[in-house]
């Protein structure tokens, strides 16, 4: 492989493009895909001085693989983290992020509003490991205090949630880990590094589901996990490297590509969002309006310090509950049901009956996922034509 480019000062948009390229002698400009499981050696010496690390290069695709490695880099330097790992999908570092780390006895603190998987593995799967959990309002930063303990570990959090785009305090939060000896793990899969960067208010960990707007048009599962060498040494690379959440190259690749226009998409989403978004609010048969930089939004202030954009999502409610929710749905003619999104088409889901389908009643109405409540992720179209279109499914339902 030839030398990478050094990034040196680049901006954002640049790193986004450049940044963690590694060129073959061909000197290809659009990045190498490597479909290969294993790697050959000069000599039986050359393998065992790979596997002993006093030879650098790579030794199975399971461990390392030179497109992941460039699209790793490169979600490294738009987070400005100090490495990363990209995993078969955005679950998969969840999951790894958490169980690396923790052993029976450990505590763990995680925000209620999350996405229902990652609430299902807090709840359900940790303990039967023998790791406690207990879960807070993460908009209440006494409750975030409160909650610690000699063996908490790790304190996890998303911002924006899924779906009701509840907003936590990052530097608050990250001073409380801090001071208990834990670190605060960030799932920035909505904002993405064009809008959020966690690591500059304190976060130790940061995990992606990049099969949401990293990829952007709805292609390949994929997952990263950011974080400090330290952790990536002592935790993070031997679980990776022994239980094989690994990603496959080519969707590193799909992945590592649409980061060269990740900025652009996430300022055309954005702005497709607030047309929305304000559409919505304007609407007689919609009772609520979430979206981050709304003023209305409960947290909008802190959204702003913290973000560069409100991001693709708004979520509403319509009077008329589950019944009302789904004629709307079904009456759409441009926006797809689905319950992905960051896609560069507009997705709709309702998530009671999806992603948060196993949360119990009570659970779901604390966090106000309500009969009526639909998530609407808003894609690239052109945002006349989504507000026609929720303007004729309104009168629908």
């Amino acid at each position: 492989m030839a030398t990478n480019k050094k990034p040196g000062k680049w901006r954002t948009r640049t790193l986004a493009v450049r940044g963690g390229t590694l060129r073959t002698s061909f000197q290809e400009t659009s990045e190498a895909l490597f479909l290969t499981s294993g790697y050959a050696y000069e000599a039986a010496e050359e393998a065992e001085a790979r596997f002993t690390g006093e030879s650098a290069g790579y030794q199975y695709s399971r461990f390392g693989n030179p497109t992941v490695t460039m699209f790793e880099q490169r979600m490294a330097a738009l987070e400005g983290a100090p490495v990363a790992r990209a995993t078969a999908s955005g679950m998969a570092a969840v999951t790894a992020s958490l169980l690396c780390a923790l052993r029976a006895g450990d505590h763990v603190v995680a925000a209620k509003a999350m996405f229902g998987s990652c609430r299902h593995v807090i709840e359900e799967i940790l303990p039967r490991f023998g790791i406690a959990q207990t879960l807070v309002d993460g908009g209440d930063v006494d409750q975030w205090q409160s909650a610690m303990r000699p063996q908490t570990r790790l304190l996890f959090l998303e911002t924006p949630s899924n779906p009701t785009l509840a907003i936590v305090d990052l530097k608050a939060v990250a001073k409380i880990a801090h001071a208990g000896g834990a670190r605060l793990i960030v799932d920035n899969a909505f904002a993405t590094p064009a809008l959020q960067r966690p690591f500059e208010f304190g976060a130790d960990i940061v995990v992606h589901s990049s099969t949401k707007y990293i990829d952007g048009q709805g292609r390949a599962l994929g997952g990263v996990i950011l974080c400090k060498e330290d952790f990536l040494r002592d935790h993070l690379q031997t679980f990776i490297r022994n239980t094989g959440p690994s990603i496959s190259p080519f969707n590193a690749w799909l992945h590592l590509k649409s980061l060269e226009t990740l900025d652009l998409r996430m300022r055309a989403h954005c702005e497709g969002a607030t047309t929305v978004a304000e559409f919505l609010a304007r609407q007689s048969k919609v009772t609520r309006v979430l979206y981050p930089f709304r003023p209305d939004h409960p947290q909008h202030n802190l959204a702003r310090s913290q973000m560069e954009g409100g991001g693709g999502v708004v979520t509403f409610e319509i009077a008329g509950g589950k019944a009302a929710a789904f004629r709307l749905a079904n009456a759409l003619k441009v926006i797809d049901i689905s319950n992905n999104l960051g896609d560069a088409k507009s997705l709709i889901t309702h998530p009671e009956t999806t992603t948060h389908q196993k949360l119990t009643p009570a659970a779901r109405a604390e966090l106000g996922v309500t009969s009526g409540l639909v998530r609407l992720s808003v894609g690239l179209e052109d945002p006349a034509d989504l507000c026609e279109d929720l303007e004729q499914a309104l009168a629908a339902a």
